[in-house]
């Protein structure tokens, strides 16, 4: 799943923001969580939403990012996004700036991991040199945004341990409330809280909780849109980080799935020439 939600249902992400912008499925059969314990409910939850979206092959997508201040002043970057599913891993993310002129030709890619600590890399071509992320500094913000790194990857559920915490009306939507908390010992957050929304587990908001466990950001997604009859993606994400007063915003022009793109095309050593 950015996809930031991470991006993310998050992130979200790509921009991966597969976290993010590969976020959840159409409803399927309803599933019964009644008796469970509340690690339990979580768990199935997340399995559920997982489950919801699987198959959706490749995608691409058009992007602008708008970057705002603590005083509002805005900054506006443009960039495309390429996504590729992995079977019995995560998923793959291609993100390329186009716009404005400094940021033109900087590329970014992610090869996300169910049992091992994700594969980033960013190309800066005022550096010409290709730079790998290292896990330990994943939770660093990504191109001066309030997403991190560690937003950018797809949804697994084995990074996490699951609770579900109850059942909530949030801006008049029903919803599931649950927290996830990462198990990656990098990480920069001790737990997460997910809004899900219950006819389609859908991603509608996530807080996020820095390592002093103090709420440090907000992702909404909204303006969801239906794809190959199946798959439900938010057109637009707004991260607010709460500690700087500062926001990112993503709103997604263009969608398509299933464009044909291949394992090859996600490869670092073509990273320089990503167009």
């Amino acid at each position: 799943m950015n996809a930031l939600t991470k991006l993310t249902s998050a992130m979200a992400a790509t921009f991966v923001l597969t976290a993010a912008i590969n976020v959840q499925a159409e409803t399927s059969a309803a599933f019964d969580i009644t008796g469970l314990s509340a690690e339990d409910k979580g768990l199935a939850i997340a399995k559920e939403r997982k489950n919801r979206d699987l198959g959706w092959g490749d995608s691409t997508s058009n992007v602008i990012m708008t970057l705002r201040n603590s005083q509002g002043e805005e900054s506006i970057r443009e960039m495309r996004m390429k996504s590729l599913e992995v079977n019995d891993d995560g998923d793959k993310g291609l993100t390329i700036f186009d716009k404005p002129r400094d940021v033109k030709g900087t590329a970014f890619l992610t090869f996300s991991h169910v049992d091992k600590a994700d594969d980033q890399w960013l190309y800066l071509p005022a550096l010409k040199r290709v730079k790998r992320i290292s896990s330990r500094n994943k939770s660093g913000p990504f191109m001066g945004s309030e997403f991190s790194y560690e937003d950018l990857s797809s949804f697994e559920v084995e990074k996490y341990a699951f609770k579900f915490l109850a059942e909530e009306t949030l801006n008049g939507v029903e919803t599931y409330k649950i927290e996830q908390i990462p198990t990656d010992k990098n990480s920069g957050y001790t737990r997460q809280v997910v809004w899900l929304d219950k006819a389609h587990l859908r991603g509608q908001q996530v807080d996020f909780y820095d390592r002093k466990k103090s709420l440090l950001k907000t992702l909404t997604f909204s303006e969801y849109k239906l794809n190959l009859d199946k798959y439900w993606r938010p057109m637009k994400m707004n991260m607010v980080n709460h500690q700087t007063k500062k926001s990112t915003e993503l709103n997604t022009t263009l969608l398509e799935f299933r464009t044909g793109l291949q394992d090859s095309d996600f490869n670092k050593a073509t990273l320089k020439r990503a167009r």
